[in-house]
């Protein structure tokens, strides 16, 4: 009896250390797993870089996982931490920074204390930073510019959306931004935003309840200020079709982005259905959506045809959505992977010498218009019943590691829910396709667009003129390709080359002028 009190009053003392934390604990206790996921996520993104100093947030974040902590340097915790094969990492978004470890639950009371420094009581040490802050600026003032074409017009398409507003910029910052950013700044970003206040913790796997008591008390040593919160942020309304083209040099594609923002996040139930509409129209890398169809598929344009209701990080490398990046302002999107340019199919085709334009102009035209087919007579119930069957099954797939299964757990929260992957598959069960077509009506639309395109040079001032004037556009073929298409291909081709697409503006700007 005495050993079942003493036991009882252990687990009210967690219980009231725990209710005592300003912060919210996530847990995913599992006896059975051998490994430990620890999550921090700090409710200070890219958006709350300061003026003038864009790029913050991703700097400190960075030198606080790959720099040293009050004991220990980089390089020590590199040769300690090798044998325990133990990973660590952080994301920062506009809104959120993520803090990631994971480790095997032998090594727990190792990790305990280097986690506690590196993000309590980094180091800050000057060679790290210069080292860190040279790889930023490599980034933001080479490879961004250099590694894809897709990526840049996915980061001009957000400059777009969102000018003038603390989203605007990329999340590595700008060069002005970044050059003006003194070691002092990391240190004084990481007093007055990672804080204890604005923090919400969660841990996944088989750890001791006394390791986590742990932890928590040593994270309440963060500094206890409440950061000024954010005002929300809403993007730029577009008039019309406004169009931005991004030219660089030598380039054989165009890497086109669309959209156009939303006010609708995974905080509300009708996000489900628009998920629906999204996926039959283009899920991401899904052969089976619409776009893909349409201009992959049939057309072989080029590799790949998708669209989006929110933020989907590194599209061109991840297969699932990812956790850690909620979003409280949202845009709907069209990604269209590159298609050819005119220099680049003369110089495969000689039957295609005389063209001016290439296929950015046809492509866009076909994604509007499939869009606006949708938005004019929604889905059918076989087409509802077939996607909605699909997305219950695949939301699954989105928490197959504890990792993930505690991330989205974590962006629950952040949008006010216990649970949205287990939520969803309740409210897709209770859809209907009305449901579904009144989400497309209302949330979607053709006529008012921002358009990034990045492009070669010589295809810039053609392509301009078309989109301005709204000329056809016909699609051009090989000739040993044409002969194979079927007759309502084709047919379609010359509804597609004429459908109403005139741009109102049309600005041309150089991808060095980009994140400046």
């Amino acid at each position: 009896m005495k050993i079942r009190i003493l036991f009882t009053l252990f687990i009210v003392s967690i219980g009231a250390a725990y209710g005592s934390q300003p912060f919210e604990t996530v847990k995913l206790q599992n006896e059975k797993s051998d490994k430990i996921v620890v999550k921090m996520m700090f409710t200070n993104g890219s958006a709350s870089d300061p003026v003038g100093k864009d790029g913050l947030t991703q700097l400190t974040a960075s030198l606080m996982t790959e720099g040293g902590t009050g004991k220990y340097a980089a390089s020590d915790i590199k040769s300690m931490t090798y044998p325990w094969a133990s990973r660590w990492y952080s994301t920062v978004d506009k809104e959120v920074t993520v803090f990631t470890f994971e480790f095997h639950k032998d090594h727990a009371d190792r990790m305990l204390p280097l986690m506690v420094g590196l993000i309590v009581n980094p180091s800050f040490a000057e060679a790290d930073y210069k080292r860190i802050k040279s790889n930023q600026e490599n980034y933001i003032n080479e490879v961004i510019r250099s590694s894809s074409d897709e990526d840049l017009s996915k980061f001009a398409l957000e400059g777009l959306l969102f000018r003038g507003t603390r989203y605007g910029h990329p999340i590595g910052g700008t060069t002005a931004g970044l050059s003006s950013i003194t070691l002092t700044d990391l240190v004084n970003h990481h007093k007055e935003r990672f804080t204890s206040q604005n923090l919400m913790l969660g841990i996944a796997g088989a750890y001791a309840d006394s390791f986590l008591l742990q932890l928590q008390e040593s994270l309440m040593k963060l500094p206890s200020t409440a950061p000024k919160a954010m005002a929300p942020i809403a993007g730029r309304q577009p008039n019309g079709i406004q169009v931005e083209i991004v030219t660089k040099q030598n380039t054989l594609g165009s890497a086109v982005f669309t959209g156009f923002p939303l006010s609708i996040t995974r905080s509300q139930d009708e996000f489900a259905a628009l998920m629906v509409a999204n996926s039959w129209l283009g899920e991401h890398r899904k052969s089976y959506s619409r776009l893909y169809q349409k201009i992959r598929e049939q057309r072989s344009m080029n590799y790949g045809d998708y669209s989006y209701i929110e933020w989907y990080d590194n599209g061109g490398s991840n297969m699932l959505p990812q956790p850690g990046y909620p979003r409280n302002s949202n845009y709907f999107s069209i990604w269209l992977r590159p298609v050819q340019t005119a220099g680049a199919l003369k110089s495969q085709y000689t039957e295609l010498k005389d063209i001016k334009i290439g296929h950015a102009h046809f492509a866009l035209r076909m994604a509007l218009r499939e869009l606006q087919t949708m938005v004019e007579k929604g889905l059918t119930n076989e087409d509802f019943e077939l996607t909605r069957d699909f997305l219950r099954s695949y939301t699954k797939l989105y928490t197959q590691t504890p990792a993930k299964q505690l991330g989205f757990l974590m962006d629950s929260r952040f949008y006010g829910r216990k649970d949205f992957i287990a939520e969803l598959d309740v409210l897709l069960s209770k859809l209907t396709l009305d449901d579904v077509n009144a989400a497309i009506q209302k949330h979607w639309q053709t006529q008012n667009m921002f358009i990034t395109i990045v492009t070669d040079k010589t295809e810039a001032e053609p392509l301009k003129e078309s989109l301005l004037n709204g000329f056809p556009s016909p699609m051009s073929y090989a000739d040993a390709l044409r002969k194979t298409l079927p007759a309502e291909i084709l047919s379609e081709d010359e509804e597609v080359s004429k459908y109403p697409m005139k741009a109102a503006s049309v600005e041309i700007i150089s991808d060095q002028s980009l994140f400046r």
